[in-house]
């Protein structure tokens, strides 16, 4: 279990080109969100072209662990939707995905990225309009997955 000493161990970077071991850390996390199925690929190579595609793709680390990640997509020019926030269980609740989301957002506003998106998880709103997100009421969040 994390303390909140250990928050203070904990950095936020922005990583343009993740090693063997982060990306292993990464997929990880997206394994243990529920994102990242069998049908997706075993390869954890998959994770530096996700990564390569991402505006930005800001990871927390404690030493050498990846403890939480989020992302953002743009086309660099209008507006910007942040995808894939999570935080590893045992250290949540310690301000870690507040300063995931800090990070993504200082480097969207310094590229000139003023709306920004998103559809949060049910029960993760509140980390989200504590950062000044609003609800987009009456839009409809919507979805198409093809089987391929």
């Amino acid at each position: 279990m994390m303390t909140a000493k250990d928050a203070g161990r904990i950095n936020t970077v922005i990583i343009h080109v993740p090693t063997e071991h982060q990306m292993r850390q990464i997929v990880e996390l997206y394994r243990a969100q529920g994102w990242w199925q069998t049908t997706d690929g075993e390869s954890p190579h998959l994770i530096s072209r996700l990564i390569a595609g991402s505006h930005c793709f800001v990871v927390a680390v404690k030493g050498e662990d990846i403890v939480g990640m989020g992302r953002a997509i743009s086309d660099g020019v209008s507006d910007a939707y942040l995808q894939d926030i999570t935080v590893r269980s045992d250290c949540r609740n310690h301000g870690i995905g507040m300063r995931i989301l800090h990070v993504l957002l200082e480097c969207l506003h310094a590229d000139g990225l003023h709306w920004i998106g998103l559809i949060a998880e049910p029960g993760s709103d509140n980390l989200y309009r504590r950062a000044g997100f609003q609800d987009m009421s009456p839009w409809i969040p919507m979805l198409m997955t093809t089987k391929s």
